[in-house]
């Protein structure tokens, strides 16, 4: 509701140090391919400089570049085509860099008031972490360590990275909580957003005006020339890949009689004569209330009765098909093991058990008789053969990746393990060939893009990438990278003239805008401004609106609304219709004062959003005075070499 009132503000998203930085990059960056961007500058002669020092701290260059690449593998997911050059350009590099040497100082700030992140703290940081289970859902060590060494990163440096980052969250935390805006602030908002404005709307589009604009072929060439960039087309690969999945080890070998039969004594609580039962289950924490209610029910009364007299529903307390084991973990080893001693019908109980007494009423006894080997053979075949085929192709991916250690090209990978290979046309990032070809991209290529454009363009190594859990991985290389660049005039003449054309008709339709608001400006009504114009136009429409209603529709609200609640009474002025489709013409006829004096739910909602934001104002400021007390020595020619290495040798940012 605020945003559109406060254009000062700036995204806290983009201005508070660690929250994006460390948090989200190094507890979530994990199976992004964070190394796949800039790659570490460290072995790269320059990955051990320094860049700053912090109190006594070093943050080096390679530092700053595990940051970035982890930053842009995530902004990548979300954007595929983004290329690390635009990342940069972005000034993506400057801004982690920055963070990182703040969030340094803050840790050394916290060090310095007694503030101690202990190794406990971390631990628990690390075991909620999702990527460091197995499938059992358990924190698992091997995975946390392949997990690091997938990213280049030692155990310890993510560890000082977690805490840095509870350094700067008990730091940050109560900085930005406990806030209040005073009640006069917020009634002034409220004020504000109630207020009304009166104004006129008109368009003039560009396409009706491009008649009769006919460049020479000079003036298409000179345009073309002039504006290369935006006929460029993004980098473009020739991507290759080898579908390796169960049809690859499908002669894997079936199961003998002997692997059969061991199968089936294996698994006698599966193939073996078992029992499940229905049990009744009621839990009191009064041994003579459990007494009684036992002595009921063996006398003759039914479950519900007795448990409907305590204030229970039966329903509640049946558990069906029950194996003794199941049982134990629903109530406990004892409990379960005089449940599956009574006959049916008995009552077992109670059993003191867990600071309670348990009584069980066994309402059916299921019996389940055992299976022969002969009617399961099919079944424990078929387990055995996927046992067998799962192994296999981890034995195949295994000699795949170890024929890639060893600097086998893709082709010499596909050729020895007889692999079928699909090679896409020149593609985008997106998957969309370029120059109108008739392609259409198979499903399976996907979710092989991106890993395809993080493949480094100088080697072009090939890799394996996993599609699916255990069964379906790809055989992923590059044959050719085709970088960004415009292509010929020759071959887009046509679309180069359009544009020309239509950069024309925009020039002519904003001289058109441009007089129309300063007549208006001059004091010609709107209407007549408009006819007066020397081309005919849609007549402008008269809109009312208070502030609060554009608030509400969010990113939603149309620009003209924007610009009528920015201009002065009485004023015009021109804006863009999107698309390059013309010009607005937005004039501010009248203004009315809103009074929020009877809207009082509105003056706490405008105060409550206002102490959300004033807290993240605070923490901001809180870390800029961290900053400024401290010791920080920036080498600002270590920050540009680090960064022309990860642009490849580009200049700044910006440029």
């Amino acid at each position: 509701m605020l945003a559109g009132l406060r254009k000062s503000l700036k995204s806290w998203a983009a201005g508070l140090v660690l929250l994006i930085a460390l948090i989200a990059i190094v507890v979530t960056g994990f199976g992004t391919g964070g190394t796949g961007g800039l790659g570490s500058l460290a072995g790269g002669g320059s990955g051990s400089e320094a860049v700053a020092t912090v109190e006594g701290r070093t943050v080096t260059a390679s530092d700053v570049s595990d940051l970035v690449n982890r930053q842009f593998a995530i902004a990548r997911r979300q954007q595929p085509t983004l290329d690390m050059a635009t990342f940069l350009r972005m000034g993506a590099f400057e801004q982690l860099a920055n963070q990182l040497i703040v969030g340094n100082a803050i840790q050394a700030f916290g060090e310095a008031q007694g503030l101690v992140i202990a190794d406990e703290m971390i631990d628990r940081q690390i075991v909620a972490i999702p990527q460091f289970r197995n499938f059992t859902g358990r924190f698992d060590q091997d995975t946390f360590r392949q997990a690091l060494a997938s990213e280049n990163m030692t155990e310890a440096q993510f560890r000082d990275d977690i805490a840095r980052s509870l350094m700067v969250r008990q730091l940050l935390g109560p900085v930005s909580t406990g806030v209040r805006v005073p009640q006069g602030i917020a009634r002034a908002y409220a004020d504000l957003l109630l207020e009304r404005r009166r104004g006129t709307i008109g368009v003039v589009p560009a396409a009706p005006l491009a008649a009769g604009i006919a460049p020479t072929d000079a003036e298409v060439a000179q345009f073309y020339r002039a504006n290369r960039a935006a006929f460029t087309i993004p980098e473009r690969r020739v991507v290759r890949y080898a579908l390796i999945g169960m049809e690859q080890v499908a002669q894997a070998g079936a199961a003998t009689e002997a692997e059969i039969a061991a199968a089936y004594r294996g698994n006698s609580a599966l193939y073996g004569p078992r029992e499940t039962r229905t049990l009744q289950h009621l839990v009191l924490q009064d041994e003579r209330q459990a007494q009684d209610a036992a002595r009921q029910l063996r006398g003759g009364a039914s479950f519900a009765e007795v448990t409907g007299r305590l204030g229970f529903a039966a329903s509640d307390l049946t558990y069906a098909d029950q194996s003794e084991a199941g049982f134990a973990r629903q109530a406990n080893q004892p409990v379960a093991r005089a449940a599956f001693a009574a006959a049916q019908g008995a009552v077992a109980g109670p059993v003191r058990a867990g600071g309670a007494f348990h009584i069980v009423r066994v309402e059916r006894v299921n019996a389940v008789p055992a299976r022969p080997l002969e009617a399961v053979r099919g079944e424990i075949a078929a387990a055995i053969e996927r046992r067998k085929r799962s192994e296999a192709l981890g034995d195949l991916i295994a000699r795949v990746e170890d024929q890639l250690a060893d600097g086998a090209n893709f082709d010499e990978v596909a050729r020895a393990e007889r692999l079928a290979v699909v090679t896409t046309p020149p593609i985008t990032a997106a998957g969309q060939p370029v120059g109108g070809q008739p392609w259409q991209a198979p499903p399976e290529l996907q979710p092989l893009l991106a890993s395809g454009f993080e493949i480094d363009a100088e080697e072009l190594d090939p890799v394996i990438e996993q599609l699916e859990p255990n069964t379906r991985f790809a055989l992923l290389g590059v044959a050719r990278v085709d970088p960004a660049a415009p292509p010929p005039l020759a071959q887009i003449r046509d679309r180069v003239r359009a544009a020309l054309i239509e950069r024309r008709a925009l020039e002519r339709a904003r001289a058109l805008a441009d007089g129309i608001v300063r007549r208006i400006n001059a004091g010609t009504p709107a209407a007549r401004a408009f006819a007066e114009a020397g081309s005919p136009l849609p007549a402008p429409e008269t809109t009312e609106m208070r502030r609060l209603d554009i608030s509400r529709a969010g990113q939603q609200v149309p620009p003209p609304l924007m610009a009528l609640f920015a201009l002065p009474q009485g004023r015009a002025r021109v804006i863009a219709a999107p698309n390059r489709a013309g010009w607005f013409v937005v004039f501010h006829e009248r203004r009315t004062p809103g009074d929020a004096a009877s809207v009082p739910q509105l003056v706490e909602t405008t105060r409550t959003e206002f102490t959300g934001t004033a807290g993240e104002e605070l923490a901001q400021q809180f870390a800029r005075a961290v900053e400024l007390q401290s010791e920080i020595s920036r080498n600002d020619e270590a920050i540009r070499r680090a960064r022309q290495q990860a642009g490849g040798g580009a200049g700044a940012a910006g440029e």
